[in-house]
């Protein structure tokens, strides 16, 4: 498929209207890309994201640990995550955090130098919970048979 008006509205309204959070953010970390499915997951909308730091939306005690493996993917141009589903905490304008699981694309120019990262993130809090109760009663069975 040809780059035509038409292909890239299609493309508009599918990062636009997907129900899971899709964002792009810079080499320095500022969020430049903020969908609606983001505004919903993580409460804030997108004239308030756009501009900002990741830290947004970071817990703070990860925070280190995300820079320094940020700026050595924008340094490289390479991440294995960019192939593996990566699964992190987020936090959320109300503080609470939830659990995310998101696949990312290393977005670069026409010489091969890193623009960003684009991320396609979903919200599996509530899967993460049902397992961590089912992991819970199996101890609790293991217990009870011994």
């Amino acid at each position: 498929m040809q780059d035509t008006p038409a292909l890239e509205w299609l493309y508009g309204q599918i990062v636009q209207n997907v129900s899971d959070a899709v964002m792009f953010s810079d080499r320095e970390g500022i969020i430049r890309l903020w969908n609606a499915g983001a505004e919903r997951m993580f409460g804030f909308a997108a004239e308030e994201a756009l501009g900002q730091s990741l830290d947004l939306i970071i817990p703070e005690n990860l925070r280190a640990r995300h820079w320094e493996g940020y700026f050595r993917v924008m340094q490289s141009g390479s991440s294995h995550y960019s192939i593996d589903l990566l699964s992190a905490p987020a936090l959320r304008r109300d503080g609470t955090r939830i659990s995310t699981e998101f696949s990312m694309v290393l977005v670069k120019d026409d010489s091969g130098q890193m623009l960003g990262v684009a991320a396609v993130i979903r919200d599996v809090s509530a899967r993460w919970q049902r397992e961590k109760e089912l992991k819970e009663r199996v101890r609790e069975l293991e217990a009870a048979r011994a």
